[in-house]
């Protein structure tokens, strides 16, 4: 099996897939809506086993050392903590064979994790979409345009860089020892994000807003629109104008209800702080009040 690593895109490939989470189903149909050729999975749950008869419909189901035997590009899909041992398995068992792409789709990872089977001969790829996705069909139009996180030896880049494109989405190169930190990035971006909003959601339920959804909706629209185009110059609020005594009244008042809130709400306001005084927007001598109100709101 073998490859031309300067392809601008590589040629039509037999797909396998290890892993059909919402994340393996979904690459295994855009790659083959492109004319790549999905030729089998690895499905152990029955939500596995219903998602890839939906994405990929007619794909065989078999164990993952056949299905790398099958593959010409094996794509690992799989959680994070359970990648490194499947790399390890798929190796003792002798089931990677030279030449093969071998696609992992995490985050937290480089090409290191894959390091065994590159000594075999794989050809290791990081490709990680940074999108969230629920595992159903309309996902694949989600990648148009969705950014994905790239690590590759560097002969194989172009190969990486060409999959991502053919997917519809960005390729954005990350360099092997920043994959933790640009994971934590995106991780504290989106999950904590959904956090905030449904925390935010509850508290002013227990005010008696009966839509909560409908009030924050715009407003959190407009927050994240004018953050991605303004970054720190889009800080409002009591704590950019250091308003301590309105962040008493909050502490106070959360502390009553949500000591997790608070504590939460505290070290946000802590960070929203120093950005804003490092930006300029606040000033030191209020930023000294704010944060010794912010210390005494922390206080058990």
């Amino acid at each position: 099996m073998s490859h031309d690593l300067t392809a601008p895109r590589p040629a039509r490939l037999s797909i396998g897939v290890i892993g059909v989470g919402r994340v393996g189903g979904v690459l295994g149909a855009a790659l083959a809506a492109v004319g790549h050729r999905v030729v089998a999975v690895a499905a152990v749950s029955d939500a596995s086993v219903a998602r890839a008869a939906e994405l990929l419909p007619g794909v065989e189901v078999l164990d993952p050392p056949a299905v790398a035997a099958r593959a010409e590009l094996l794509l690992l899909t799989v959680p994070d903590d359970a990648l490194p041992g499947l790399v390890d398995g798929l190796v003792a068992a002798d089931a990677v064979p030279p030449g093969q792409l071998l696609v992992h789709t995490s985050g937290r990872y480089g090409t290191g994790v894959l390091d065994a089977a590159t000594r075999q001969g794989a050809l290791p790829l990081a490709l990680h979409p940074a999108m969230t996705f629920t595992g159903r069909r309309e996902d694949v139009a989600r990648l148009a345009g969705c950014s994905f996180g790239v690590t590759a030896p560097e002969p194989l880049r172009p190969i990486a860089e060409a999959l991502v494109v053919e997917m519809g989405g960005e390729p954005q190169w990350v360099e092997e020892d920043r994959r933790a930190l640009y994971h934590a990035a995106l991780a504290n971006g989106a999950n904590h994000l959904t956090t905030l909003v449904a925390e935010s959601m509850d508290l002013l339920g227990r005010c008696g807003i009966e839509h909560p959804a409908r009030m924050l909706g715009p407003l959190l629209s407009a927050a994240l629109d004018n953050a991605l185009r303004s970054g720190d110059a889009a800080l409002t609020g009591p704590v950019a104008r250091g308003d301590a005594g309105t962040v008493a009244a909050h502490l106070q008042e959360l502390g009553k209800v949500s000591p997790q809130a608070l504590a939460a709400y505290v070290a946000m306001a802590r960070l929203t702080a120093d950005r804003a005084l490092a930006a300029g927007l606040l000033r030191p001598e209020a930023a000294e009040a704010l944060l010794d109100v912010l210390a005494e709101g922390a206080r058990p």
